[in-house]
């Protein structure tokens, strides 16, 4: 006999503290995707779920009954093992670029379903839209050949993954409830499991530019998460990394790509490779494959991986990039050290710039970013360039370039060369399953 329940009910009991039955989860959150539990109803449950928090085991209930409302992807005709990386985003954050052929090179298998940005965070899927030709949605059949063919694959989740995820996630950002991390794990996570990967690295960023701002908020985040895969018999890894300066010089959509392209040739910021190559290893270590990949760069395996994953999408790898129409620099008015470069002053900057967008249905710029050219530590002499901007609309960039210099508003801060540089190390913890 099904069980039926009324949302008025199961609101009540979450409001009132107590822990919602496995039933009552799954019948609730089936209702929702159906469309039976008003939009109203289900903002009630997520703000007392905000309050009240959730049990480990009723955590495990509800990341459950999300993937159970949509279909599960099946990569056991792939003849690798399969292994997925999540970062929680960030700003100039493209490590997923060049990562998924390194790891594909090593001989592991890569399906990342990936997302576009929203608001100072870019998104994977927008980057590499940047390349001509290139296609984010593939289908299923699709997915499976580029997979086996190539060993990765970067493409958008397919609408019957996940469903009820996907309402809710729509929701919790008009409802002020994006912030509970039983609701941001079970989002994460249910994605994940239903993906079929056989193994998860996740990164979860901790910084001013960081959605989790929190070092110990970012690491119970990490925890519940690396949890959840367990319970979901998904071998899972967290690290911990930060986001208090932007990853690598290049933020922005076709900017990101070329500085990918530049890891994968052997070069590139320091930063930037040492992430790459940190998740890389725990990425392999997951699936029992002992390979370096810092090899797979040196010997150029790691970039034709890029190259023939890259035109099985549809893209050209050897297209020119697109670029602005109009780039201006800010420059230094000090002579000094470079004691802050503010990622979150840089990501809303870049968005200004047309990087990114405020609603998920807005155009984003390929070409618009910003060229980070200073860190902390670095001196700098007064009219040295610290910010190269890029956009396509000259208004436009002079609107940020003006909020840019205002000193209330400097991403990048100057200080005396004897100042003490307060920065978080780049893997700050790593999480076990």
């Amino acid at each position: 006999m099904t069980n039926t329940f009324s949302a008025v009910d199961v609101i009540r009991h979450k409001r009132d503290g107590a822990e919602l039955s496995a039933a009552e989860i799954s019948w609730v959150l089936q209702a929702y995707t159906r469309g039976d539990v008003a939009e109203e109803q289900m903002a009630a449950l997520a703000m007392a779920v905000y309050f009240n928090g959730m049990g480990p085991q009723e955590l495990t209930n509800w990341t459950t009954s999300m993937v159970d409302s949509g279909k599960r992807m099946d990569f056991s005709s792939v003849p690798r093992p399969t292994v997925d990386k999540h970062s929680t985003g960030g700003v100039g954050d493209k490590i997923t670029l060049p990562l998924v052929p390194i790891v594909a090179a090593c001989g592991a298998a890569v399906p990342q379903l990936s997302g576009r940005g929203l608001g100072h965070t870019g998104g994977t899927l927008d980057k590499l839209e940047a390349i001509p030709g290139w296609r984010a949605h593939l289908s299923n059949d699709e997915i499976l050949a580029v997979l086996t063919a190539v060993g990765g694959v970067i493409c958008a989740a397919g609408e019957d993954l996940a469903p009820a995820d996907r309402k809710l996630y729509a929701l919790r950002d008009v409802t002020s409830t994006v912030e509970s991390i039983p609701l941001i794990a079970s989002s994460i996570m249910s994605k994940k499991i239903a993906e079929g990967t056989s193994a998860l690295v996740l990164d979860v960023k901790t910084g001013a530019g960081a959605f989790m701002s929190d070092p110990e908020r970012a690491l119970e985040l990490a925890t519940t998460m690396v949890a959840l895969g367990r319970d979901a018999g998904l071998r899972t890894r967290a690290v911990v990394t930060a986001m208090d300066v932007p990853l690598g010089r290049a933020v922005g959509n076709a900017l990101e790509v070329a500085e990918s392209v530049e890891v994968l040739a052997g070069g590139g910021p320091a930063d930037v490779v040492e992430l790459t190559l940190v998740l890389a290893r725990h990425m392999l270590e997951l699936v029992g494959i002992d390979a370096d990949p810092h090899v797979a760069i040196r010997s150029g395996a790691a970039m034709d991986s890029w190259r023939e994953m890259i035109r099985a999408q549809g893209g050209d790898p050897d297209a020119v990039l697109p670029s602005a129409r109009h780039i201006d620099t800010i420059r230094a008015d000090r002579d000094g050290m470079v004691t802050r470069c503010d990622a979150l002053a840089i990501g809303r900057a870049s968005w200004r710039l047309g990087a990114g967008r405020q609603r998920k249905e807005d155009p984003v710029s390929p070409t618009a970013g910003i060229e980070v050219l200073v860190k902390p530590g670095d001196l700098v002499r007064q009219g040295q360039g610290i910010l190269r901007l890029h956009a396509d609309d000259a208004v436009q960039l002079d609107s940020v370039a003006d909020f840019l210099q205002a000193h209330q508003s400097a991403p990048i801060t100057i200080g005396a060369e004897t100042e003490i540089i307060n920065r978080l190390p780049l893997v700050m913890e790593t999480v076990e399953g």
